[in-house]
């Protein structure tokens, strides 16, 4: 069963608690958390003691968690998957942030794919990430936890048919999956369909080509056709609505709480008996 949660990083000035407190008024079963804003994990907390303190957050958040977005480094550029200088460290944390989903009750772990280190190509990246995934796949699949990579904007997997690649060299590895990443670059709904089969974990706000986020009249992702693809490829996992207030992609102009809440009624409406 498909069900709704929200990201924790969709509200910048709240705290984890308030996060929690808010999803459960709104009547959504989940957050996904991470390091970012004042909802932010205490990293070094959660690599030195990952099953204490997943237990301490898993008991005092009113509702569930639903994905832990892991970030190697401080920023997508420093300790990336295309680099393979820091692989054997990279592999150390994870199987701490794994420990610390399966105490929290996390099913999934997202992880970004890389960026392009110095000359590299797009395909020498993508040669290095999956070489990087590959033990990354295997400690998960063995804490039972379900490895999400996001292609996105600025990475080097920019376009459904690299990240079909990725997919397809590093078997068992799912996506994070945001439509917007795509959209945004003017790639048809229907060419983010084709990879539906590794969807793993998914985000969702509207979007158009030219714009990362758009209020959800405003935009041309097609939300009921997108959640039929889902359903139809099998899929069980979580819809994380994630509108932002961040300078990224300069996401800095709609009301996140609207937004929220349409999206919420339009998947409560969709999925209705």
């Amino acid at each position: 069963m498909i069900r709704l949660c929200v990201t924790s990083w969709s509200f910048p000035q709240l705290t984890l608690d308030e996060v929690g407190g808010l999803a459960k008024v709104l009547g959504i079963e989940a957050i996904d958390i991470g390091y970012f804003y004042r909802s932010a994990l205490d990293k070094a907390r959660l690599l030195a003691e990952p099953e204490r303190y997943g237990e301490e957050v898993r008991k005092r958040l009113p509702v569930a968690v639903s994905n832990l977005y892991h970030l190697f480094g401080r920023d997508t550029l420093e300790r990336n998957l295309a680099n393979p200088a820091h692989r054997a460290e990279n592999l150390a944390d994870f199987r701490q942030a794994l420990k610390f989903c399966k105490a929290v009750g996390s099913p999934t772990v997202f992880i970004l794919p890389g960026m392009i280190n110095g000359a590299q190509s797009r395909s020498q990246a993508l040669d290095e990430t999956v070489e990087s995934l590959k033990p990354l796949i295997e400690a998960g699949s063995e804490a039972g936890v379900a490895v999400c990579v996001e292609p996105h904007v600025h990475s080097y997997l920019e376009s459904p048919e690299i990240t079909a690649q990725m997919c397809e060299r590093a078997p068992g590895v799912k996506l994070a999956i945001d439509y917007a990443h795509f959209a945004v670059s003017g790639y048809r709904q229907e060419e983010i369909d084709a990879l539906a089969q590794w969807f793993g974990h998914a985000h969702l706000r509207q979007a158009r080509p030219g714009a990362l986020q758009a209020k959800l009249e405003e935009g041309t992702l097609n939300f009921p056709a997108m959640f039929a693809t889902f359903r139809d490829a099998g899929y069980d996992g979580w819809f994380a609505s994630e509108y932002v207030h961040q300078g990224y992609f300069d996401t800095l102009h709609d009301d996140v709480l609207t937004e929220t809440v349409k999206m919420r009624d339009l998947f409560r409406a969709w999925s209705a008996p």
